[in-house]
């Protein structure tokens, strides 16, 4: 197990490349159990996560390969119909987007119920929900979801989501572009990330419209060609490095960002203070003095992330006034708020939200990071903190972020990795 010791109060300057997005990557690398057609995926990040989507991948027969990590081509044509293994699909919930695939290939999917960060129930009911509406039979065996297509495979349906679930939407889609028929999928989410999968699978011979709105419409194809598709920026890295520049007092060009991506999130940086505009690469972000408190609302997409909460209650703790911070999303994702108090954050939890009274500095301390966005949230702090913050149990953060700790160095940071005696 791993560490990092942060030694704060430096100031970041320079360029962070931005990634290709996890959240993009891992349900487009399901969707290449469709075909028996190749699918080619560029600019896919080099994590944790990923690398557990392409072990699960080969564990159905796909072949995967690619010049580098950054390109990877996945060929399900010698596929087989296997139960997902427990080891792998108890690292990381978006195993579960296996299952749309499958169901729709073969008729059949036997997928343990997946794992992931520890921030709330996050149950996968709507996902069983979608595939029920489309005619297969889904059932809960001892902590394994078996789902069945009916003789001659799922047939395109109505199907509404009680809330815009990005996992059930992504099942959804997937399930129906081969189905038989048209389906409508009513209260969809309208995260980039899913409208990228949609480009992806309609370079793919899908056909597919409304992507980006509440209602989607997918006429069923034979079958899917293969293609070669380009992975989105990652919003969410986009996102915490722009905090970084913040919490620092920094100036930081962020290459290969989307502001149409982070509109909410840009709004709220900039009624904090901080400064953030377009560039022919991506985005600028600068700050000079503290942020002035602001209170937040975490909502479903294009509302602001529940996935940069932890990150903004760590620039709003060293804010001049105070914050109140919403969490609407998940139940249980204020697990950093204890550890942001050891390095001297005045914070009080109210229910769902968080009552951030701003310092005029944190101070260094040991800490544990209990999630992935927990993880970043404190390294995030522990660069703005005097003196030394050491962050505990890191390999949360090598789950979502490439090389996260170095890109920092290259910026300005005084960090370093250790290993636990």
């Amino acid at each position: 197990m791993e560490r990092l010791v942060i030694e704060g109060g430096h100031r970041l300057e320079g360029t962070v490349p931005i990634c290709g997005a996890k959240n993009a990557a891992l349900p487009q690398i399901a969707a290449a159990l469709l075909s028996d057609e190749p699918l080619t995926l560029t600019n896919v990040p080099d994590l944790a996560d990923i690398r557990s989507m392409l072990t699960l991948m080969e564990h159905y027969g796909v072949t995967v390969a690619g010049p580098s990590h950054a390109t990877v081509t996945l060929d399900a044509a010698a596929a087989a119909n296997r139960e997902a293994p427990y080891d792998v699909v108890r690292r990381m919930r978006a195993t579960v987007l296996v299952l749309g695939p499958l169901v729709a290939r073969f008729g059949h999917a036997r997928v343990s119920q997946p794992g992931g960060c520890a921030i709330g129930a996050r149950p996968v009911d709507l996902h069983l929900k979608a595939l029920a509406a489309l005619g297969a039979t889904v059932s809960l065996d001892g902590g394994t979801i078996d789902a069945r297509a009916p003789e001659g495979g799922l047939t395109g349906a109505r199907i509404v989501l009680a809330s815009p679930s990005v996992g059930a939407t992504e099942t959804a889609l997937m399930a129906a572009v081969t189905a038989r028929g048209e389906t409508e999928i009513l209260n969809a989410a309208r995260d980039p990330e899913v409208c990228d999968l949609a480009q992806c699978l309609i370079a793919r011979g899908a056909v597919i419209e409304g992507a980006g709105t509440h209602r989607m419409l997918i006429r069923g194809v034979d079958r899917l060609r293969r293609a070669r598709h380009e992975i989105i920026p990652d919003r969410i890295e986009a996102g915490t490095y722009a905090i970084a520049a913040a919490i620092t007092g920094g100036h930081l060009e962020l290459t290969g960002a989307r502001l149409e991506h982070l509109a909410a999130v840009g709004a709220a940086l900039e009624a904090a203070g901080v400064r953030i505009w377009p560039t022919d690469r991506g985005l600028m972000v600068a700050m000079e003095g503290r942020p002035r408190g602001l209170d937040i609302t975490t909502e479903p997409y294009p509302g602001f992330p529940t996935d940069l909460q932890a990150q903004f209650m760590a620039l709003m703790a060293i804010s001049e006034g105070a914050s109140l911070i919403r969490e609407t999303v998940f139940e249980n994702r204020f697990m950093h708020v204890p550890e942001l108090a050891r390095l001297g954050a005045d914070i009080k939890l109210q229910g769902t939200s968080a009552l951030v009274r701003g310092v005029p500095a944190l101070k260094g301390a040991p800490v544990m990071a209990t999630d992935l966005r927990a993880s970043v949230c404190l390294v995030l702090a522990g660069l703005a903190a005097a003196g030394e913050t050491v962050v505990n149990r890191v390999y949360h953060l090598d789950r979502g972020y490439e090389a996260l700790d170095r890109k920092l160095v290259r910026c300005g940071a005084r960090i370093r990795r250790e290993d636990v005696p």
